[in-house]
Parts: C-alpha cells; structure tokens; sequence
C-alpha cells in the first residue's frame, strides 16, 4: 500500500500508530482501532518493522554489525542465527563496510540503509517505510527497491510505503491510499484507477503524480558575478579516519551561480559542504570569504560569518535552537543585526512562500519531515545573506511545496546570490544548477 499526501497531512504519524508506538494517552487524543492480526497494534509490536524518516533516530549502536544485530537479539533470536540475519540483512541492502565500521563515520544515506538492514534482520510481517530513499543517491535509492522488492517476494510481508518520488515503486503497489491536508482519507483505490481519476487534483494538492514534470523554474540566464567565497587546496580527515573525508579541492562560488556537488552516498559531499560553511575547520588549505579574505572562514565569529554564508544541514533538527517556528527564522537576523520592520516582513515572507504561517507558533520539533526541511531551508534565507550552503534542501517536500522551494532559490540566484547546494535529486539539480561537480571518495572533479 502506497500512502500519499501533502506534506503535514499525518503520513508518519499514522506509521508510527500502525508501528505500535503511540498508545492511548501517551499520544494525546485518538479514537478508533489499529489492529495487526487482530491485535492491537500496540501488543503486538514485534510483528512491525517501522523505517524511520530520519535515519538517525534508528542508529542505537556505535558499531555496523552491532546496530543490525540489536532488533534480533532483543526479540529473542537464537545466538547463531542472529549474525547470519545480519549478513543478509546488509547484503541485501548494498551496505558496504565491515561489521565494526563506526556507526558515527557514515552519510546520512548510508545510515539510510543500515536502518533498513537492521528493519529486515527482525523479518516483519509488517514492514513500514517512510521515505526509505529521501537520502539516497539514484543508484542507492535503485538497491533499496529492488531489496525490499525481494523482501516482499521472499516473505509475502505487507508493505505500507511513503514516498513522495512515486515512479520507482509503483510495480509493487497493490493500492494507494491519499490523506487530505487535515489527515483524512480523500481517496483509496487501484493505483492506475486512482491516477487516471484523480490525478490533477491530486497534483494540485501537491502529491506527485506518475508522469508529471514541472516547467522549468524562472531563471535569467546571466553570467556569474563577483566572486564571494573561496576554497583554496582545502582538505578535511576526521580524527580517527585513515583516508580524507575531502582530498586537496578548489572551489569558487559567484553571485548569482549555482553549483552543485552530486555523487554517492558517503562521497564526501556534506563534509565539503560543512568546510564551504565555515562550520568546520579544515585539515589543510583554506577557506576565505572575499570580503574578509585575511581571516579563514572558520574563524570568523558567530555574527560576522551568518552575515555571509546561510547554511542548511542534512538532518534539519540539528539546527533548531528555539521554541517557536517564528523564533527560528528571527534568529539569524538578530544575529546579523537586522531588526524591527525589515526583519519581521522577511520573517513574514518566507513563512507565507514556504507555507508555515499557520505553524509560526509551532515547536519545529513538532513539524513533519518535510515542514522542518522548509523551516531549516527558511531559517537560512532569513538574513538574507550573500552565499547559501544547502544540504538536500528538497528532500521530503511533496510537489506544490517543492516546486515553491524551487522557485523561492532560483529568485535568489537571480537576485545574485551564490549557492552551493549538494543533492540527489536529479530534477532539482537540473532546473537550479549552473555548475555541476561530482565527489567520488572524497576527490571532487574539476
């Protein structure tokens, strides 16, 4: 089953519920039942495997093989079987590293799989993905349908899948099911029937429909303008690392020019990023901005470096800092010295444009995936500064939002800001790069 939706309209939530993980009062208000096998769900939970839509709250252990064999020892697997489920768990999702590689050292895409792997060693009769590629580069995301296609084959487990990138999935889909943005059901049916019927609406909605493409953003086709921010021969090899996460790179951002990083999983790709930042020091070279090119950029203070570079990380609730939606996005401007007036119309601004005005007073802890990627994309742009360093800041977005996103970054590219963006998604990559450079093991091309 294929569930669907705008984002917010309660696809997660219902997940985890069906996962067993939201109990009577423990969840608030709630009403009606959830039954596995005829139990309710909450006692019969070992019958679940639930992927998460950040990886992160997933990964328990320090070491690979550690984390795989958690599920199956704490259900009572017999000692011998449980490191053969470990094997073919990893295996099967295209896991690289050996059994003691550092859980802590992985990409958030690899952490993606290991996640996945440690769901299947418990071989659920009921298996619940949320997004299990939204991190994932195209041969990455490519291994994990075809590892849980055969999951499904091998087990005849039932599969409840979200996903916003559709296509990929849909041989497996039996019947798709559409929250509304209140959460309620609009519609259930065949997925041929449901698309061929409703398919403009739902894209209207914001759902992405098999087949549909969005025109291409508006965009001035100018040249690059005055460089703002240089990496010079810049290196990074973390403390317990035998191999450099990023090899000797140079690299230029303009205004009003795009470049974006593309490769696999665990290329180096969100190290570079964090170096172009300013939020990491480097192991060698340097990494300046031009309007202070004597000092690095990592020693910069907290108020003269968010003047310059707007950063968005890979995982946004790493950036969160405040108790309120408003608060996160008048952060950085206060920070920058921008106040009053100016300050609350940008505020206001992007809330309208990215679609969090009725969250304003939301805790971002509270928010969907896909809300916290708008509030941190958001939290970046609200001190308008002249570089931006985006670390997938589409992911998780269904196609109205998306597209809003796409549109919102390409104003600022024609504005003349710079922006370095690192992303799997190939659309996003297609309409907004100017530049495109891959990593592969740390190397970046030139």
């Amino acid at each position: 089953m294929l569930l669907l939706g705008p984002s917010g309209a309660g696809k997660s939530t219902l997940l985890t519920a069906l996962a067993g993980l939201r109990h009577g009062s423990d969840s608030g208000e709630s009403a009606g039942e959830l039954l596995i096998d005829g139990v309710p769900a909450y006692d019969n939970r070992h019958r679940a495997g639930l992927l998460l839509q950040d990886a992160d709250s997933s990964i328990v252990m320090a070491r690979a093989g550690d984390d795989v064999a958690f599920g199956p020892e704490n259900h009572g697997v017999p000692g011998d079987e449980i490191w053969a489920r470990v094997h073919e768990a990893l295996d099967m999702v295209g896991f690289a590293y050996p059994l003691d590689r550092s859980t802590a050292e992985l990409s958030g895409g690899e952490k993606q799989r290991l996640a996945l792997a440690g769901v299947l060693a418990n071989r659920p009769g009921l298996l619940l993905l949320d997004e299990p590629t939204a991190n994932l580069d195209p041969a990455g995301a490519a291994d994990i349908r075809a590892a849980v296609g055969a999951v499904l084959r091998r087990t005849g487990a039932t599969l409840v899948l979200v996903e916003h990138r559709i296509d990929a999935w849909l041989d497996l889909v039996d019947r798709v099911l559409v929250l509304d943005a209140d959460g309620g059901l609009a519609v259930d049916g065949a997925p041929a029937t449901v698309f061929a019927e409703h398919g403009p609406a739902l894209a209207a909605a914001g759902v992405w429909v098999p087949g549909r493409r969005f025109p291409r953003a508006g965009r001035l086709e100018h040249g690059a303008g005055a460089e703002v921010l240089r990496a010079e021969q810049v290196r990074l090899r973390y403390r317990t690392a035998a191999a450099d996460a990023v090899t000797p790179s140079d690299l230029r951002l303009r205004r009003g020019a795009v470049t974006a990083i593309v490769g696999a999983n665990g290329s180096g790709k969100s190290s570079l990023a964090g170096l172009l930042a300013g939020l990491v020091k480097p192991t060698a070279g340097t990494v300046r901005g031009l309007d202070e090119p004597g000092r690095a950029l990592h020693r910069r203070r907290p108020a003269s470096l968010v003047r310059l570079v707007g950063t968005v990380f890979q995982n946004p609730e790493h950036q969160f800092l405040t108790g309120t939606v408003r608060g996160e996005l008048e952060l950085a401007p206060r920070r920058a010295g921008h106040v009053g007036a100016v300050m609350a119309a940008r505020v206001d601004t992007l809330l309208e444009r990215l679609r969090l005005g009725d969250l304003a007073a939301a805790n971002p802890f509270t928010l969907s995936g896909g809300q916290q990627r708008r509030l941190s994309v958001a939290t970046a742009l609200s001190a308008a500064a002249p570089v931006l360093v985006l670390d997938e800041p589409t992911f998780g977005q269904d196609a109205v939002t998306w597209a809003e996103l796409v549109q919102l970054l390409m104003d600022l590219r024609n504005e003349g800001t710079a922006m370095l963006v690192v992303s799997h998604d190939v659309d996003f990559v297609d309409l907004v790069a100017d530049e495109v450079r891959t990593m592969a093991a740390g190397t970046l091309s030139a």
